[in-house]
């Protein structure tokens, strides 16, 4: 009788677990099914968007489920290239919006809303997060402040760290020898008057496959590589986000806004991949 008893309450304590993780699992799936609630982003004014800001963080408290709600909801954002800039001199462009992006545009402003509560919030944020120090230990936005190129991004900027490597044996990665911003000519690609030589691995795309997406953080950021840029100083065509270990969130030029597609498939175009390697990287909270 007792073993009888014993049976019984271990299957309610099963079937009660059950639920449990059922109930769990839709309450979080829900929560993410929120953004399609609510007003497109870029159909937003910047003080209608900013209202939305503080229901990101009370409804997403961990940083990387925000960022991954972010992505979702700006799914459809009209593409725009070259569409930031510091507001004053060389380029006068807005330094953050949310109407239109390219893919750095995408993938920085995404940072900077994550962390933010108002407009002025996200505008600070994003001079902390697209400009480098000067030598006084301040970030300005100029142009020639500007992080320019990705791989020096990933290399060197702390919020969006390089963990390429960590990914496949040493033997698996190729690696390119490279001054970035300086042409085969001589001649420096973007007028910075500052070039950096580097040596950068990356995975090539023989070696991109499922079981190479399973190691990854559920959300990262993905840098593309193009060896035809490398002539121009240049090592990175695009990049976007890494979600749930399967799809891309990224502006797309060929789409003219920004996806939600799923990885391999976007990258082994007709069986064919769209680029020659790929760099990954940690997204790092302020």
């Amino acid at each position: 009788m007792n073993e009888l008893l014993q049976f019984k309450t271990k299957l309610i304590e099963y079937l009660l677990m059950i639920v449990f993780i059922t109930v769990g699992c839709g309450n979080q799936n829900d929560s993410f099914s929120w953004v399609d609630t609510i007003p497109k982003p870029w159909t937003l004014s910047e003080s209608e968007f900013e209202t939305y800001l503080p229901k990101f963080q009370e409804r997403f408290p961990d940083y990387k489920d925000r960022i991954k709600a972010l992505n979702l909801w700006r799914v459809g954002t009209p593409y725009g290239m070259f569409c930031l800039g510091e507001e004053a001199g060389k380029d006068t462009g807005p330094i953050i919006r949310n109407d239109s992006s390219d893919c750095t545009v995408h993938v920085l402003t995404t940072l900077a809303f994550a962390e933010s509560f108002t407009w002025e919030n996200a505008r600070d944020a994003m001079v902390d997060i697209h400009y480098k120090m000067d030598e006084n230990g301040e970030k300005k936005p100029t142009y020639q402040s500007r992080w320019h190129y990705t791989s020096d991004r990933l290399l060197n900027h702390e919020r969006t760290e390089n963990i390429t490597s960590l990914l496949v044996p040493r033997n698996d990665l190729e690696a390119i020898e490279i001054e970035l911003n300086r042409k085969q000519d001589g001649e420096e690609f973007l007028n910075l008057d500052w070039s950096s030589k580097e040596i950068i691995h990356f995975i090539p795309s023989s070696k991109i496959n499922k079981k190479l997406l399973k190691k990854l953080p559920a959300v990262c950021g993905v840098a593309f590589v193009k060896r035809k840029y490398f002539k121009l100083g240049i090592v990175i065509a695009h990049e976007g986000y890494f979600i749930d270990n399967a799809n891309i969130i990224h502006a797309s030029s060929e789409f003219g806004k920004t996806m939600n597609v799923d990885f391999l498939e976007y990258y082994f175009h007709e069986d064919e991949p769209r680029f020659d390697g790929v760099m990954f990287y940690k997204l790092n909270p302020k």
